[in-house]
């Protein structure tokens, strides 16, 4: 046999051969896969699962999740013992599961978690990652190497860091959340009215200004240890569902730990499915969700956001008399006042145009978005336009 020839038989064998691993493979994920039913027992929205992250999430079937959390070991490296000033011990990570012996076995590692998880997450469904120097990018070069698609990175500042004791470098002052999605033209969740609602009217920053755990929500052990090294504050878990989620969706943690996502996730009524490896976290977790109340439906339950809405014209509304002529509109500091005409436009003064067009004239921009821009009072309280429809 010429030698072209064998080389073409080879690939052909080869190619055969990937193909029957290809479809053993598949055969043996529909076995693994079981109804999510099955898995997903918890009365209470919320489970916990005493395994390895990657065997778990191997039993979840493709794109049912809607939210992933992952706070994956930092691969700190720490080998010294750390003392403060007065010779005391910092409580440092020291534990097994943040030890790796190479990085090529931590990207293994990272790899392997990844993948799974690209695999459960719904079309348009939220990657959540947070990391240190230590590892943040290894892991950011891994989700891209995945198709997934970073929309932001996000910086927490730790508005009370630990200090660097030794004085050796700057103070470690901030941890990297990267918030993605499963491609480029996902449509993703994203609650930003109701964001801006949380940051007092203002677009929310990709810089979160939100202390660490400390005082009564610091988790410590009788002797006064911490029960976990890197609890996370509820504050920051709490934005991030608040950002990707709606009542009801479904957030996988695999690296669940103390269970700071699973109480957040329970108090606003997602559910969860949490995943840790060490039982005495499991534990931990399990106290914590006890003493965890789930919020009401009147509380948890908020407006959506305009972009989620049908499209009604404004005159619409004023012909309904949702929005009736004579109506006076103002901003929402009520610096400038507007009056509805008959046939939907805004006067003030001699001035008149869209509800569009007069939010750009009053403040000097070449466009804006009447629709946030302009508030009518609704009872006691100023709403923006774009929601009284819905009151």
């Amino acid at each position: 046999m010429p030698l072209e020839n064998k080389w073409l038989f080879l690939n052909k064998k080869f190619d055969a051969h990937n193909k029957l691993n290809q479809r053993l493979y598949n055969k043996l994920r529909q076995i693994m896969s079981v109804n999510l039913k099955d898995l997903y027992k918890s009365s209470s929205g919320v489970e916990l699962f005493h395994k390895n992250c990657i065997s778990l999430m191997e039993k979840i079937p493709e794109e049912t999740v809607d939210l992933i959390f992952a706070d994956p070991p930092y691969n700190l490296q720490l080998k010294d013992t750390l003392y403060r000033p007065d010779q005391t011990t910092v409580e440092a990570v020291t534990q097994d599961w943040d030890k790796f012996s190479t990085y090529k076995e931590y990207d293994q590692f990272t790899n392997a978690w990844l993948s799974e998880c690209k695999r459960v997450l719904k079309k348009g469904g939220a990657l959540w990652v947070i990391g240190s120097y230590h590892n943040i990018l290894r892991v950011g070069s891994t989700i891209q190497d995945e198709g997934l698609w970073i929309l932001n990175d996000i910086i927490w500042h730790k508005t009370n860091p630990m200090p660097n004791f030794r004085g050796t470098r700057f103070t470690n002052a901030h941890e990297t959340l990267l918030w993605c999605t499963t491609s480029k033209e996902a449509k993703y969740t994203f609650n930003y009215q109701n964001l801006k609602e949380l940051n007092e009217g203002k677009q929310m920053r990709s810089d979160w200004y939100i202390p660490i755990c400390s005082g009564k929500e610091r988790l410590r052990k009788d002797n006064n240890q911490r029960s976990h090294p890197t609890q996370k504050p509820e504050a920051l878990l709490y934005r991030i569902l608040l950002a990707s989620t709606n009542k009801g969706d479904l957030v996988l943690d695999p690296f669940s730990g103390s269970g700071t996502t699973a109480v957040v996730a329970k108090k606003l009524q997602r559910n969860f499915i949490g995943i840790e490896k060490d039982k005495d976290y499991v534990k931990l977790s399990k106290e914590r969700l006890k003493n965890t109340k789930v919020l009401k439906e009147e509380v948890v339950t908020i407006a959506k956001s305009r972009k989620e809405l049908p499209k009604v014209p404004f005159g619409e509304l004023v012909e309904q008399g949702i929005i009736p002529p004579g109506a006076v509109l103002t901003d929402k500091k009520e610096r400038f006042k507007a009056t509805v005409s008959i046939d939907g436009t805004l006067k003030i003064k001699d001035l008149t145009g869209s509800i569009h067009q007069m939010g750009a004239k009053i403040q000097g921009l070449p466009s804006c978005n009447g629709w946030d821009f302009w508030h009518v009072k609704d009872k006691s309280k100023s709403i923006p336009v774009s929601y009284t429809h819905l009151t």
